[in-house]
């Protein structure tokens, strides 16, 4: 056998099984750096207090679900639940509304500045000015009447919508402008192709965005904790959960706000499941694309 060929047949195989095998070290890596933090909270959250902060095992000496039931009491999660879903509900409806209807107007008229409003809309994504905004934005709902409401923080999450808008255009684009014509010739207006025809068609889009925009104003913690300060009735689960850091005598309860933080995620969770489906077929669609 020629040496030579040997090297030639084998350099192959040898070179997939190499990267094969980074590719598995890595996404291992990956989901062990995800999942781990995730593990050591909801591990923690049946532990007590002292065993968190004296133990140097992972696993519970003992499971104290009571800390859950504590958890519940302390921080009012039942009001703050309904706060959040209420926030979280409107916001996700709103801001699917505002970016399909602005991606589907920029996607299928011309008009005046419309290379501007993109350009607009893209520097939002990037440039984040974050609590530089709050003062303004809580002196405008101040003006509007809104600021002892949950209203205005859901109408300044809603005009962040940029995430949502531009995943959404990508599938406008998808969608044959031929199809526009053909609705409009049986009768259909603009406003009509739009609710009737092309909505429908982006079914799958839309819960991949909608499952984006309720994550986020879920997670949200520094807008409801600025307009809230004056009720804390209207306070949000994230700022509920950070009042369970001290109990009484100013102690501290990681274990209530780890537990509290595994109650909060349980909705995302639920929607996440009802989301997943078309998330998948989003996804496959991208890979075959």
């Amino acid at each position: 056998m020629n040496p030579t060929n040997t090297y030639h047949t084998l350099s192959p195989k040898l070179a997939r099984w190499t990267g094969k095998t980074v590719l598995w070290v890595f996404l291992l890596t990956a989901a062990i750096l995800a999942i781990f933090p995730i593990v050591i909270v909801v591990l923690g959250s049946f532990k007590t207090n002292q065993e968190l902060t004296s133990s140097a095992t992972i696993w519970p000496q003992s499971w104290h679900f009571s800390n859950y039931v504590q958890a519940w009491k302390n921080a009012n999660f039942s009001r703050f639940t309904l706060n959040s879903i209420f926030v979280s509900v409107a916001t996700t409806i709103g801001t699917l509304l505002v970016a399909s209807m602005s991606a589907y107007a920029v996607n299928r008229v011309h008009f005046f500045g419309k290379k501007a409003y993109s350009l607009l809309m893209a520097s939002t994504l990037f440039i984040s000015i974050g609590a530089v905004v709050l003062r303004p934005q809580f002196d405008l709902m101040v003006m509007l009447g809104l600021n002892k409401t949950l209203w205005g923080i859901i109408i300044i999450l809603v005009s962040a919508h940029a995430t949502c808008y531009f995943m959404l255009i990508g599938f406008f684009r998808s969608i044959p402008k031929d199809l526009d014509e053909a609705a409009m010739i049986d009768g259909c207006n603009f406003y009509s192709v739009y609710w009737r025809i092309v909505l429908p068609l982006l079914r799958p889009a839309l819960a991949v965005a909608g499952l984006s925009a309720f994550q986020g104003s879920w997670n949200e913690y520094i807008l409801p904790l600025v307009f809230t300060m004056s009720n804390p009735e209207l306070q949000t689960l994230p700022v509920g959960l950070a009042n369970l850091r001290y109990g009484i005598g100013a102690a501290a309860e990681i274990q209530l706000m780890m537990a509290g933080a595994c109650l909060s995620i349980l909705p995302l969770l639920v929607v996440y499941v009802f989301a997943n489906k078309s998330f998948m077929q989003v996804t496959l669609g991208a890979v075959k694309g």
